[in-house]
């Protein structure tokens, strides 16, 4: 998810951006900045770190397994085919 401190920040920046006339609703708009901040981003398909990290972790050894694989593989079809050299 995302981090509501950040989103609370760049709120307070956006607000900070606004004409000193305007100020007088500053607080006001800093709510709508960050429920039009949280709106966009919650449209976006983001992951989290977390969940980032372990789909890497995944597929990090799904790459393993496949090259396990793909190495037995390889020895299975030079033991039928009578080569010992081994294969690259």
């Amino acid at each position: 998810m995302i981090d509501l401190a950040q989103l609370d920040e760049l709120a307070r920046r956006l607000s900070s951006l606004v004409p000193p006339g305007l100020r007088e609703g500053r607080e006001e708009l800093q709510q709508n900045f960050k429920s039009v901040l949280q709106a966009g981003l919650g449209k976006l398909d983001l992951v989290t770190r977390e969940e980032f990290d372990v789909q890497r972790a995944v597929l990090a050894r799904t790459r393993e397994k496949l090259e396990a694989l793909e190495r037995q593989l390889a020895e299975l079809a030079d033991a039928t085919t009578g080569n010992d050299a081994p294969r690259h």
